[in-house]
């Protein structure tokens, strides 16, 4: 497979296959056992051979099938170990690879956005991507000012690729739920749909990169990557090296696995307060680890792709942090009351404080101790038990709602923990919540350092929309990818893209050529 399937019959049809593929092989190990062999056997060959077909179907299609591969990705630490590895190695694939789109077309893309001449932007270019994920793929290349870059290029027709597939994962969610026990997957799939316009506008991932790569710019522990250049899809970046987080699970040593650990839950707590923006999309593929010669203390955690955002211009939430204080503080009423007053009970729903408090508690682990250590056994506990129909935990949680608000913030603190559990990670979770958590140290805190930003950053709807009303009186892609090189890299402006796209409001529409399969 080397480029997009974009033929809406055709990708529905290969998602369509999966369940007919799943039963078929349902009805063949059945026949197996009759026929004298044992039920472990040929249910470690089911789940291989069903992992094998999920996961190749959802990388080579890209789109929302592999974007939605990828977020499951990070849950694999949910899965009993006898279940886990026939999954572990199709999963990860998905974090950072995907078949390439073929140089001639990445030629034409880079010619429609940046000019006919885009070659004089730089000084050399890699045809062969350094990595293809679920919207585009990256190229690495030499600017025309020396600096090594990594260039961002969507696919022609991700935007219909990718609602095409997360309507269809929908319709099959009943099938896919039980790979991940305790995980409610179409709420999941819905959620990423919401999403899909904003992580197809590089523009507002330009804004969100900026903002991250300004705020730690001088930061001895998180790093980012300052935006060189962007011009409608294509997106350039300062070029990072770095261990993907993904070898760090895979072969790393246990100082590597903490150190990163550690980084990771302070991105997690910190960047909302520093820069008034979450990352949502943080699976391997996205992080690096910085090592150096010198003590691990002095290791960085490179961050990537900043498609996905939430917007939060106070940092998280102060109920969270207030409910979390009282949760360990046994405060059952307290707790009850907050969760009421922000929606995840329901006025209509009656509930015990006591059972709300005990359902919390395991939970919440993490947050109670200076340093807990992440594992897979901890987080398959944990999905057993909220996943276990007998348990009082799972009726619980049945009752409880997740406001909109706070959707995004669930998915990316759970998958977080998803990937400090696969990190195998010891972690001060506490310490960090206590420094940027609002409302976790005390009634009224703040975290111990002030919040870096009380307005709401650039890259909001709004003014994206007013960034594009400039753009369309603006110049080609060429110039404006030109008029960018004139920020410092360490710590780069936001400015407005001056190109001639249409505004997007909505993944269907797209410039550019839409040919078909």
């Amino acid at each position: 497979m080397s480029d997009l399937p974009r033929k809406a019959m055709t990708r529905t049809a290969r998602l369509a296959a999966l369940p007919l593929g799943i039963a078929g092989r349902a009805t063949l190990g059945l026949g197996k056992r009759i026929g004298g062999r044992s039920a472990e056997v040929v249910t470690a060959e089911l789940q291989q051979a069903t992992a094998d077909q999920l996961f190749k179907v959802l990388g080579e299609l890209k789109g929302g099938a592999m974007k939605f591969g990828q977020v499951l990705s990070v849950f694999e630490a949910a899965l009993p170990e006898e279940v886990a590895g026939p999954y572990r190695a199709a999963l990860t694939k998905l974090q950072d690879a995907a078949p390439p789109m073929p140089a001639a077309k990445v030629h034409a893309a880079l010619a429609e956005r940046l000019g006919a001449d885009w070659r004089s932007l730089f000084l050399e270019f890699e045809d062969r991507p350094s990595a293809a994920a679920s919207i585009g793929q990256v190229h690495r290349a030499v600017w025309h000012d020396g600096r090594t870059v990594a260039v961002k290029v969507q696919y022609p027709g991700a935007g219909d690729a990718l609602l095409a597939d997360l309507s269809q994962l929908s319709r099959v969610a009943w099938l896919l739920g039980p790979l991940i026990p305790g995980l409610d997957i179409k709420p999941l799939i819905t959620e990423l749909r919401e999403r899909v316009a904003e992580e197809l506008d590089y523009e507002l991932e330009a804004q969100a990169q900026r903002r991250h790569a300004e705020e730690f710019a001088d930061d001895p522990e998180i790093a980012v990557p300052g935006v060189v250049a962007q011009a409608d899809q294509v997106l350039v970046s300062e070029w990072m090296d770095g261990t993907p987080l993904a070898e760090v699970i895979a072969s790393g040593t246990q100082e590597e696995r903490d150190r990163a650990g550690k980084l990771l839950a302070r991105f997690l707590f910190a960047g909302p307060s520093r820069t008034g923006l979450l990352h949502a999309d943080p699976h391997p593929g996205n992080f690096r680890l910085l090592k150096d010669d010198g003590p691990v203390e002095g290791w960085r955690l490179g961050v990537l792709d900043f498609g996905t955002v939430d917007r939060l211009p106070g940092g998280l939430p102060a109920p969270i942090g207030a409910s979390l204080r009282m949760a360990l503080a046994g405060d059952a009423a307290g707790v009850l009351a907050m969760l009421r007053e922000e929606g995840f009970v329901k006025p209509s729903i009656e509930l015990d404080p006591d059972a709300v408090l005990d359902y919390l508690v395991p939970i919440i682990e993490p947050a109670a101790v200076e340093s807990f250590h992440f594992t897979r056994a901890w987080m398959r506990a944990q999905a057993a038990r909220i996943a276990d129909p007998r348990s009082p935990a799972y009726n619980l949680g049945k009752q409880l709602n997740l406001p909109p608000s706070y959707l995004l913030i669930h998915r990316v603190t759970l998958s977080t923990i998803g990937v400090l559990c696969q990190l195998g990670a010891k972690a001060p979770f506490r310490v960090e919540m206590l420094e940027w958590l609002p409302e976790f140290a005390g009634p009224g805190s703040a975290g111990s350092r002030p919040t870096a930003r009380t307005t709401a950053p650039r890259g909001t709807a709004e003014q994206g929309a007013a960034d594009q009303d400039t753009a369309e009186q603006g110049t080609t892609g060429k110039d404006a990818a030109r008029k960018t090189t004139s920020r410092k890299a360490a710590a780069p402006k936001a400015t407005t893209r001056k190109g001639g796209a249409a505004k997007r409001s909505a993944p269907a529409r797209r410039r550019g050529p839409s040919t078909e399969d």
